[in-house]
């Protein structure tokens, strides 16, 4: 009796189906060939060991390899490689079959050495919210079949070597909020944006032509180091602004108006050919005493601004004004801060000033740097603080701000 209670237990043990958490457990035979299909073209460079617990025939891949994450018995993480400051990455391509993750979210590349095209099969990926490929040798265009993510929330192929142009579709993603393609070879004219981005980065690239209307809603834009030009229109509205930097382009005419606002706390114009005035006065709301404080920086340096220094951009922490046409004298505001150490960096070298009313014997804290050189006057500080690019001569001559004077009276 015994015996026959054992055998009827065993039988049924055999023919019972598998438990839920046995099922769950069982990847996807799809997803399973095309992770297989990921391993076959990409590689563990010496150093990294990624690919180490990739075991194909291992019974619960989702929760022995490394890099994935699963749902469902589908994969809907996939990030290849390690991230850690000592792993070299991976080496090798993409492989399109990465497109046969249908329920994927979720796609990384960490740095490494892989190179070839991106797949535009990723396109398939129609839930894809996250794709970020950077810091590799990825080539050829940004796939315009992108345009069918319609999802995607964050799209990073920064620091690869792509070229083309970027397709106009890409920037009208109903949810895209973050769009960094930084330091490519990226051609073109800069495109419409109609998403409402929040962080926007194009720097170190080829693009050229104006600069178009951005959404309102950015807090990040960085376009430096392009060939853009022409004036500086579609900032005004940018009122969510904290970081701006235009800087290395061929950008002309006056900085608006709307730009000197201590919430934009971060402003790198330098190196275009930005004429104009600093305005007398910050915009905003009147009722409130905003200023800059803490951590802000404003570069203006290497342009053609003109006229009297204004107090509005007294207490940035960080202020290069230098190499400019700017002249008179330097407003108190800027002596206070700098006395009282708010202002720890200031650069008015290379321009026309002729008096900074430094009371004599005033010792400036020793984590200020003020550099005055190459004014019209003598400097009460030397060129201790000085970039070596600000020469030594300590003034002017009086020749030149002669000459400078009159014109600037005739003008």
């Amino acid at each position: 009796m015994a015996l026959s209670l054992l055998l009827t237990l065993l039988l049924i043990l055999r023919i019972a189906p598998p438990s839920q958490q046995q099922l769950d457990h069982k990847i996807n035979a799809v997803d399973l060939a095309a992770l297989a299909a990921i391993q076959s073209t990409l590689t563990d460079i010496p150093g990294s060991n990624f690919f180490s617990t990739w075991n194909l025939t291992a019974p619960d891949p989702c929760s022995t390899f490394s890099g994935i994450t699963c749902s469902l018995n589908r994969v809907s993480t996939l990030t290849l490689g390690t991230g850690l400051s000592g792993s070299s990455g991976l080496a090798g391509s993409l492989s399109p079959s990465i497109s046969d993750l249908t329920e994927l979210t979720q796609l990384v590349l960490f740095p490494g050495l892989v190179t070839g095209p991106i797949p535009p099969q990723l396109s398939r990926l129609t839930s894809l919210r996250v794709i970020s490929l950077t810091n590799n040798r990825l080539t050829g265009s940004i796939p315009g079949s992108f345009s069918s993510l319609r999802s995607l929330h964050t799209l990073d192929l920064s620091y690869n070597q792509l070229t083309g142009s970027v397709p106009p579709s890409l920037t009208s993603l109903p949810e895209l909020k973050v769009l960094i393609l930084a330091s490519n070879s990226l051609s073109g004219e800069l495109p419409t944006v109609s998403a409402q981005l929040l962080h926007l980065d194009f720097k170190n690239n080829l693009l050229a032509g104006p600069l178009k209307q951005l959404p309102s809603s950015l807090r990040y834009v960085s376009l430096s180091r392009n060939s853009l030009r022409g004036p500086l229109n579609g900032l005004a509205l940018l009122s969510e602004l904290v970081y701006l930097d235009l800087s290395m382009n061929q950008f002309s005419g006056p900085i608006p108006a709307e730009l000197f606002n201590p919430t934009l706390s971060s402003m790198f114009l330098q190196r275009n050919n930005l004429s104009g005035r600093v305005p007398s006065k910050l915009i905003g709301d009147p009722t409130t005493s905003a200023s800059y404080g803490g951590g802000s920086i404003v570069d203006l340096s290497h342009n053609f601004l003109t006229g009297e220094l204004s107090p509005v951009l007294a207490g940035v922490e960080s202020l290069f004004l230098n190499n400019n046409r700017l002249m008179g004298i330097v407003p108190w505001e800027y002596i206070k801060s700098v006395y009282e150490g708010t202002t720890r960096t200031l650069y008015l070298q290379h321009n026309y000033l002729s008096k900074f009313p430094l009371e004599p014997g005033t010792e400036l804290p020793d984590t200020v740097s003020l550099c005055l050189s190459y004014n019209c006057m003598v400097p009460p500080v030397g060129l201790a603080s000085c970039p070596a690019s600000a020469g030594v001569q300590l003034s002017r001559a009086a020749s030149q701000c002669s000459v400078f004077n009159n014109r600037s009276n005739i003008d």
